[in-house]
Formats: structure tokens, sequence, C-alpha cells
């Protein structure tokens, strides 16, 4: 990225390390369906999802058809599960692009049904999340999802929905949610319906349940490398999942102003000493959170810390980079990653920002460059 104004950098080896620690705990039999919805958190989807068919990854979720069609035609292989709703107009690019879509409910079962084609699904089962799925308590609607005939199943799934808490109500819940699944499926198949693939687990799963099996794991946020900064996660892992994504921007230029000047919008800035601003040539627009404002963000530059000064703007922010020298225009900053010895992490934004890494890192725009 000589010449970007802003942009993120993958670290494929970070990648590999993890899609290999989280490989070493899957339980038997269950491989990685990796969750490239959101352009794979951000990281971009076609870029990781062609790394990921190097690495032997050959199943993936999105989370609508859209996603599925982009990885498509940028040649990522393997089976693509679309996870929510796709409307029946768009059916057809099911068929086009081998895709395979969710059953969200027997209502769209049949919907399925009526488009007259054969469609590849996997049937969502409601445990307790209460978002999608039909739920498990009915097993009549289940075996009419099953008998239909232009539904090719290939699997089932549900989704834990406080697998990442150590509360133990939480943990008596998840348990009760695998053995609803794992019941109702029992009962289909004790009725003669093929369920080829099952799946429960996703990145807290993998973490902290291991023990609930299945034949996918749709791993997310854990891929990435960008957790959080719970205890729990830290002594699931070892070693230590590694962070993917480092989001870095130019500077475009460096201003100086004397005491009692301000600068940004709404003139929130106030120097109270002789002070030196780097502008960032990047904003709100490319998904920096505009909470961030007031130094309740930082960045880095130079290799120290320099806070957010003012107001972020859209395509511009202002930082305060008085107490480090050098800093001229075309200089590099690091938003989120490391930068001669010191880092910032999401999982630091995200926190000041008031939100999870999750959000953080599914917001960063399109218009930033990926390498």
């Amino acid at each position: 990225m000589e010449t970007g104004r802003a942009w993120i950098e993958i670290d494929r080896k970070a990648l590999g390390h993890n899609v290999a620690v989280l490989r070493s705990l899957l339980p038997k039999g269950c491989e990685l369906m990796p969750a490239l919805k959101a352009n794979a958190y951000g990281h971009g989807a076609v870029l990781v999802g062609r790394e990921l068919n190097k690495m032997g990854v050959r199943a993936f979720c999105v989370a609508c058809v859209e996603e599925g069609v982009e990885l498509r035609k940028g040649g990522v292989e393997g089976e693509i599960l679309i996870l929510g709703y796709t409307h029946p107009l768009q059916f057809p690019l099911l068929e086009q692009y081998d895709l395979c879509q969710t059953v969200v409910d027997y209502a769209y079962a049949r919907e399925l049904q009526e488009y007259g084609e054969r469609v590849a699904v996997h049937i969502g089962i409601d445990t307790g999340m209460h978002r999608l799925g039909e739920r498990c308590e009915q097993v009549d609607r289940l075996c009419q999802i099953c008998d239909m005939q232009n539904l090719v199943i290939k699997g089932a799934y549900t989704h834990l929905c406080v697998a990442d808490s150590m509360a133990e109500n939480d943990r008596i819940y998840t348990r009760q949610q695998a053995e609803a699944f794992y019941h109702t499926i029992g009962v289909l198949r004790n009725r003669g319906y093929q369920i080829p693939r099952i799946h429960l687990l996703a990145s807290s799963g993998v973490l902290f349940h291991p023990e609930l099996g299945g034949d996918y794991a749709r791993v997310g946020i854990a891929l990435y490398g960008a957790c959080g900064d719970m205890e729990g996660y830290r002594q699931a892992v070892q070693p230590p999942l590694r962070p993917v994504l480092s989001l870095k921007a130019r500077i475009a230029s460096v201003r100086e102003l004397q005491p009692g000047e301000s600068a940004g919008y709404g003139l929130a800035y106030v120097a109270e000493k002789p002070a030196r601003l780097a502008v960032l040539a990047i904003g709100y627009g490319d998904g920096l959170p505009r909470v961030l404002s007031g130094g309740t963000g930082e960045v880095l530059v130079g290799g120290r810390r320099a806070p957010i000064a003012g107001r972020i703007c859209m395509d511009q922010t202002l930082v305060d980079v008085t107490n480090v020298d050098g800093v001229q225009p075309g200089d590099v900053a690091v938003l989120i990653g490391s930068q001669e010895g010191e880092t910032v992490t999401v999982e630091e934004m995200a926190t000041r920002a008031g939100t999870i890494p999750n959000e953080i890192l599914s917001r960063l725009g399109g218009r930033l460059g990926r390498k």
C-alpha cells in the first residue's frame, strides 16, 4: 500500500496459525466452517477465502446470497452455507452458484418447495435462541420439511446463544440447547430421515464446549484472533490466537497550533499550550467509530501513542502528536496493530468505543484497500 490513504493489512502467517490452533481444539471428525460474512469480519471475504482454500478448508458460511455469490465469483471453492434469509426471487442464484440455503422456519421451507427446483439446504433448528430455525419441539413440522421433495437436505444446525459465558446458569442453558438439538436429530434419524451433517459450535463453542461435537464448527471472530480480553479466552487457547488484521492510515498534513487556538468541527479541540496535530486520511466513513473523538481513542505514530483530537470527520481524523518527534506528511499511523514495539488492539478500540471487536471489524469500509 505504498500510495494508499488508508488500508488494511492481513497477516497470512497469523491466519494460518489460528487455523492450526482451532483445528487442534476441534472434536474428532469435526471440520472448520469459517464465517466469511460481513466481508470476513472486515478482513476481505475473497482474500481470506482463497487463503483458507490453500489451507485445506472446504466449507464456509455467510449471511446472505450476495456474499455467497461474491465468494464464488472470487474463486472460493467448497460448500458455502447461507445462514440467513434469501428472497424467493433470488432462489435461482442458489443453483447458479452452487450455494446451500438455510431453512429458517417451516413457512420458508414451503416457499423453497414451491420454487419448483431442487435446492440444497441445511435445516435451522431453534433450541432456545429464538432467532431463526424451526423450533425443536415441532418435530412433526421438521419431518414435513424433510419430506419436501425439492429440498436436498445436506445438514442441520442450531446456534448456542450463551456459549461465551462462564456463569453456571448459562453453562446449564448451553448444555440444554445441545441436548435438545441432539435429541431432535436423533428423532429425525430414527424416523428414517437422512441428516448428513450437523453443527452447533461457533467460536465460543469451540473454545469452551468442544465436547458438544458436531461435523462442522462455524468459527468467526476466533479465526481472526480478536476474541476479546476475557480471562476465559486466554485460558482456553494455548498457544494464543493471533490478530490477523492491522489498520493503517497516511498522515496527510501536520499543523502547528498556538495556545488558545481550536481545531476541527465545532472547534472541539482547544490547544492549552503550543501543539502539533497530524491529519490522518481516515474517518468514520471508513468505519472508525466517531465515539472515539475527543481523546477517547488513541493511535500509534512513530511508535508512540497519540490521542485523537477533537471530532472524527467522515474522511479525516486529527491526532495530537505534540509529544512525538519528527512527524512528517506521508508517514504511516497505526489505528489497529503494532508499531515499533507498541500495540493498539481491536479489543482496546472496542472497549473505548463501548462495543465488541466484531462490530469494529465488520464496519471497516469498502474503500479501505486490503493487502
